[in-house]
């Protein structure tokens, strides 16, 4: 553990970074899965706003 001692001999615990990495850029297969997914949870969200505009009118 990396410590650090100040000038009142006092002792400061310093959690160890984690490993930097860059990230990679989607190739053209993650590209096509973000689109569909997207697409799918925005007929979703469409679905269940339609649901609920419609149970809300149905009473």
């Amino acid at each position: 553990m990396p410590y650090t001692e100040e000038e009142g001999g006092l002792l400061n615990n310093f959690a160890r970074e984690p490993q930097m990495y860059t990230a990679d850029e989607p190739n053209s297969t993650e590209k096509r899965n973000y689109v569909i997914f997207g697409v799918l949870a925005f007929l979703l969200l469409g679905g269940v706003i339609a649901v609920a505009v419609y149970a809300s009118g149905a009473s």
